[in-house]
């Protein structure tokens, strides 16, 4: 097994960026082209407009020459054959092909018994790869390799070299990875900008070990920052990624990501550790940790694991992160078994978090264990169970922990066609709590809780040809109902673990529960009702869709904390239409039932004139989270300003508190042989207090530069600063294609 990484190159001193370009300088055909192969070693077929033959030893050609040998193919106004001497000279307008190179010289020689080859006076084009130049001699032996005299490189197009590296010699080695030049000097706009007297370069594709791109960076949190990395390839199947970096304003910071794989398993570890930060109070070691596995064990077993920490709660917020944001409160750190087949699923994990700031102690599950076993008992009944058995703590002596063992059998009828479905379910839930409980807890030790439930679900799906505009379509009306009965038990003696209330939206509202978790179960007897419409086009393609939907609820729940105040949920909409070939809508709202307000809504409208050209402008509300409200306006773009020349930005505003809290602009200048990005961000960093607390007034400033040669060890596919500033960009329609 391989691990995958682009090659990495040398070049690093010449640049301040690595990443994919879409702008490519054209690579030229070759030119000329055999006339007749070549079929036996050493052979040679010469076209000429005039032949002279002396002796049987030499020959000579002149007008309009064409050579097909061994080492390529060769035009030329004249020629000469020496039999005695083994060697082919020829001059005049020389033009040289073969599978790597393509070169006009001034004269050619080819020992013909040794195979060396040598051109003087040259303009060569690599074939296969940008790169291209000149040279005072370009030599070439099958034993020896390729070496160019004088060489000067670029992968921008003739006359417009806007950056140019020149070389005393560069050498090619056979069956080598690296590449040797001397005395090199690197001339931007012709201007010279650096020397290096010697360094190697990668000429495949393979991972060599080397130096990565830097990257460079400015912001108000670390000051100037430069990053080296260092790639290390231990074996085709460990690497390892060695990078310091040097903070102005904090000190020197080392990151290191090892990476494996093996026929079964992958997994990768990553350490960041900072000495000495000169901001940082108290002056203790920063450091962050992060290790990741993938696994088979066997054709049905499967392991897993993430483990991730950190040193303070400002970690991130201060340094950054390349795996986690400013608004991450826990940092997962899971160990996980798994089986699959195809009656039984089973799953063991470990489940545990590393809180940032000020948030509530999350429990443990130390461990989980979850069975799934599903049978069809005949045509039409199926049975399933659904069984959990769990551990909780949270590593405090002043709140309960607990083990829980739940079982849910449950027997379905379904009964499905092309036009529609209706299902009918059937569970008993029983959980078993042994609680440890504090002192004073109103809590029961042992707690039994035995419930019963009933669903019933259908849904049937109609279609008719209509015109809209003059165009033929086809609408469809989807209406689907779901009536879900669940008995009620006192579940004040349990303790909250793993139980949140779970938000509802169109989907969520046929969910069947009110609580992620299971130390909760609302008693249910309610009618849920909903309706889908669609328009699709001639080619089936899907151009609106609409749904509404509402629960209808009989009775209020019997548990006190959670009764509701209406009898039915808020009415939720989505809406996805596709306005035009360019504009796209998507809406969600939830509407209260007992005020006609809205409780929560978001809002997209995308404008798309091609990749490159888009716009999109989306709203955010949310009436009650927490306590607060939020109400943000939020607008992305990315436009050509003009050739070579792009623009991306985002801004997000808060109209509840009247203030920008984030912004991104950024420009690129791109021609086929280099490119220069600049962006400039500001967002709330969101920094923890003493206490725990989020600041909701301090602001970060960050600058960025990325300076890209392309050709010269550029590596593919990592993200662009361009790709920062369209960070979250959604398409904002769900429709089907």
């Amino acid at each position: 097994m391989r691990l995958k990484r682009l090659p990495l190159a040398i070049f690093w001193l010449l640049s301040t960026s690595a990443t994919a370009q879409q702008m490519e300088c054209p690579i030229p055909e070759r030119q000329i082209l055999p006339d007749a192969p070549v079929t036996n070693p050493g052979d040679i077929h010469v076209k000429a407009g005039r032949t002279e033959i002396q002796q049987d030893n030499l020959a000579l050609f002149s007008g309009n020459v064409e050579i097909n040998s061994e080492q390529g193919l060769i035009q030329a106004q004249r020629a000469r054959i020496d039999k005695t001497q083994r060697a082919l000279h020829a001059d005049g307008n020389i033009r040289f092909a073969d599978q790597q190179i393509q070169v006009n010289s001034d004269q050619i020689d080819i020992n013909l018994a040794s195979g060396k080859l040598r051109l003087e006076n040259t303009e060569y084009q690599m074939l296969g790869f940008q790169g291209r130049g000149l040279a005072d001699s370009i030599q070439l032996d099958s034993q020896q390799g390729l070496e160019l005299q004088e060489v000067s490189f670029s992968t921008c197009p003739a006359g417009a070299e806007d950056w140019l590296i020149k070389a005393s010699s560069l050498q090619l080695s056979p069956d080598d990875n690296w590449g040797t030049a001397r005395n090199t000097r690197f001339y931007l706009g012709g201007v010279p900008v650096f020397y290096l007297p010697y360094f190697k370069f990668p000429v495949t594709d393979q991972r060599q070990t080397g130096l990565l791109f830097p990257k460079v960076s400015t912001s108000d949190k670390v000051g100037v920052s430069y990053e080296q990395p260092f790639y290390w390839n231990i074996a085709p199947n460990y690497d390892a990624t060695i990078s310091p970096r040097i903070m102005t304003d904090r000190g020197v910071q080392l990151k290191t990501e090892f990476r494996y794989l093996t026929a079964a398993h992958s997994g990768q570890l990553d350490l960041e550790y900072l000495a000495d930060d000169r901001r940082y109070e108290p002056d203790d070691a920063r450091y962050f940790y992060r290790f990741l596995h993938q696994g088979k064990l066997s054709e049905n077993w499967q392991i897993s694991a993430q483990v991730n920490g950190l040193s303070d709660d400002n970690y991130i917020v201060d340094l950054g992160s390349d795996y986690y944001n400013r608004g991450d409160t826990h940092l997962y750190q899971t160990l996980a078994v798994n089986y699959f087949s195809d009656p039984l699923d089973f799953s063991a994990e470990i489940r545990d978090f590393e809180v940032i700031g000020d948030h509530p102690s999350a429990y443990r599950a130390v461990p989980e264990l979850k069975l799934h076993y599903r049978q069809a008992l005949s045509d039409y009944l199926n049975f399933r169970l659904r069984s959990e058995l769990a551990r909780f703590e949270d590593g405090r002596s002043d709140t309960p922990s607990a083990s829980r063992l739940h079982l849910m059998p449950t027997l379905s009828l379904p009964l499905q066609n092309a036009w529609g479905e209706l299902l009918t379910e059937a569970s008993v839930l029983q959980t078993w709590y042994r609680q440890d409980l504090p002192d004073g807890s109103a809590l029961s030790e042992n707690v039994s809780r035995t419930l019963g439930q009933g669903r019933i679900y259908g849904a049937i799906n109609f279609e008719k040809q209509t015109e809209l505009f003059g165009d033929s379509m086809t609408q469809t009306l989807e209406p689907k109902f779901q009536y879900l009965y669940t008995s009620y038990e006192n579940q004040d003696a349990i303790g909250l673990y793993d139980s949140n209330r779970l938000l509802n939206d169109y989907t969520g509202l046929f969910r069947g529960q009110e609580f992620v978790g299971l130390d909760r179960i609302s008693d249910s007897n309610h009618l849920t009702l909903g309706v889908t419409t669609r328009l699709l086009d001639a080619r089936n393609k899907e151009l609106f869709k609409l749904s509404l939907g509402q629960i209808f609820y009989f009775n209020n729940t019997r548990l006190t904390e959670y009764r509701r105040e209406d009898d039915r949920s808020a009415l939720a909409a989505e809406l996805d239409w596709r306005l035009s070939s360019k504009w796209m809508a998507r809406s969600a709202i939830q509407l209260s039932a007992s005020n006609q307000k809205v409780e929560r809504s978001n809002l997209t409208l995308d404008y798309r004139l091609s990749e490159d050209k888009l716009l999109q402008i989306s709203h955010r509300y949310v009436r009650d989270i927490s306590g607060e409200e939020i109400n943000q306006l939020g607008l992305t773009a990315s436009w050509p300003l003009a050739q070579n020349w792009h623009w991306v930005g985002r801004w997000y505003k808060d109209l509840h508190g009247k203030r920008t809290i984030e912004s991104f602009t950024g420009i690129q200048y791109e021609s086929c042989c280099w490119a220069i990005q600049v962006g400039s961000m500001r967002y709330l960093s969101n920094r923890f207090d003493a206490l725990g607390g989020q600041s909701t007034e301090e602001f970060d400033t960050s600058i960025m530069l990325e300076f890209v040669f392309k050709g010269v060890g550029s590596k593919k596919g990592s993200r662009t600063m361009l790709d920062e500033g369209l960070f979250g960009y959604r398409q904002p329609y769900f429709l089907h294609n």
